[in-house]
């Protein structure tokens, strides 16, 4: 059937290679390999060039797709890279992290007809080529204005943002907290999926355009918002994603052998454990190991568990595969790679021994019923259905929430019931003069894509204030 399909359509999408899935499931190394220029090249050909591209309508930041990828067609990778930079200051980010199939992908004219043209691929591609074979000339910078802009978090809504107010001439410095700028995109992306040097030297991309990055810098402890503008800064961006764990609060939660996603991959991403005895980060290595949860997190962590050498990975979600969150392309390399699906499946305690070491999870089977206020159908339980799994590592990846440490310490920047601040979607204006929120800290965890379309959005509204007023 395969065979068939691809014969009915003239020009099949060009496949990216990739690691064996045998080989990659036990090692960090990034699992696509890239595509070579003639493989690029045969893939731009397929873009049709729309007059009305309905791929750009899907990239929350417009980037002109039809535009770099006929640029890549003709040879001109350097132009292509200036087309994408003209809009997006990490397309080696984006080309490798972002739900194309439902964004710029999905609305492909060439997809209602067979597969869509691969515009990530070629995305990264483009910047890939850029890094290793570019002219390394940067884009230009209209002159400085005088006016500074602190941009508390680097992670892809800051990044974007500073990139931006750079551009536009303004006086940018980046506050991170943690020891490396980056934010998500160092801590909680594995390096098989997003290598660390790619984000390195999109950050030395702005740094070269003059961004200032000052690291270890806990905005809401160590400098208030209030001290920022007291230091003569005229804006602030906050763009602190939304850090804090979840966990699902039922009995057993304290055995030892359960901890957040968001602390597992932190200590493997960021801190490097995976590299352990190399690098002295200790991290739990789970023999039999089960991630709550259905989304990228839950992907990231259930594939890291695997590289470092657990016998079984087991993924527990609730709901049904349909309404899995995390991107196709995830679960299917998860899939090949050994993991193991327990749907319609929920945990109502943890098990453990005598020592107060996790054993166990005693789970219960669901079915779906009307759907809930999200839009997905209901999980229910089946009665009687209930039943043991045996793990002695637990991995809670059920989403996350608002850092308080900077929100708790700003009285007057509005907070919604969730502890997100209260910002206008088309601006990232706040209720407090001259301050700025987008991404995960306004939204709640999504993605980097729409991250960085907040840091777009907010950059805009930002220079306006600066050259024109509140």
């Amino acid at each position: 059937m395969a065979e068939q399909g691809a014969k009915k359509q003239k020009n099949p999408r060009v496949a990216m290679p990739e690691q064996e899935p045998k080989v990659r499931a036990r090692n960090f190394l990034e699992v696509p390999t890239g595509y070579t220029v003639k493989m690029a090249q045969e893939e731009a050909v397929r873009c049709l060039q729309c007059k009305k591209p309905g791929c750009v309508d899907g990239c929350p930041v417009g980037v002109d797709i039809p535009g770099f990828i006929d640029l890549i067609a003709q040879g001109d990778m350097t132009g292509a890279i200036r087309n994408l930079w003209a809009k997006n200051a990490l397309p080696a980010v984006c080309g490798r992290v972002c739900p194309q199939e439902i964004q710029c992908e999905g609305k492909c004219i060439v997809g209602k007809k067979g597969e869509p043209v691969a515009i990530g691929n070629l995305e990264r591609f483009a910047a890939d080529y850029e890094r290793e074979f570019g002219t390394g000339e940067l884009p230009p910078v209209e002159p400085a204005t005088g006016k500074k802009v602190a941009v508390v978090g680097s992670g892809p809504s800051g990044l974007t943002v500073a990139g931006d107010l750079i551009l536009k001439g303004h006086d940018v410095t980046i506050l991170e907290a943690f020891h490396k700028p980056g934010g998500v995109l160092v801590y909680g992306i594995p390096e098989f999926r997003l290598p660390k040097e790619i984000v390195a030297q999109e950050v030395d991309f702005l740094s070269r355009l003059g961004a200032k990055v000052e690291c270890n810098v806990v905005v809401g402890r160590t400098v208030s918002i209030d001290e920022l503008f007291e230091q003569g800064y005229d804006a602030v961006y906050v763009g602190v994603g939304a850090g804090l764990p979840r966990f699902m609060n039922i009995p057993g939660e304290n055995y030892v052998g359960i901890l957040s996603a968001n602390e597992y991959l932190t200590r493997a991403n960021l801190m490097k454990a995976y590299k352990f005895p190399d690098v002295d980060t200790p991290i739990p290595m789970g023999k039999n190991v089960v991630v709550l949860g259905a989304g990228n997190v839950a992907m990231d962590s259930a594939r890291t568990a695997m590289r470092l050498g657990a016998e079984s990975v087991k993924i527990v979600y609730r709901r049904s595969r349909e309404e899995m969150p995390a991107r196709i392309a995830e679960i299917h390399h998860a899939e090949e790679e050994g993991i193991e699906l327990f749907l319609l499946t929920n945990p109502t305690r943890y098990l453990g021994n005598e020592d107060g070491r996790l054993t166990g999870m005693e789970c219960l089977k669901m079915e779906l019923g009307e759907p809930d206020d999200s839009g997905r159908r209901r999980p229910v339980a089946v009665e009687g259905s209930e039943f043991e799994l045996e793990c002695d590592l637990c991995i809670v990846a059920v989403g996350s929430g608002a850092n308080p440490l900077l929100t708790s310490e700003t009285p007057d920047m509005a907070l919604n019931k969730w502890g997100n601040v209260v910002a206008d979607l088309k601006t990232g204006k706040t209720t407090k003069k001259g301050v700025w929120a987008g991404g995960d800290i306004v939204t709640g965890a999504a993605t980097v894509i729409l991250a960085m379309g907040a840091g777009r959005d907010a950059a805009n509204s930002i220079h306006d204030y600066l050259t024109l007023g509140w």
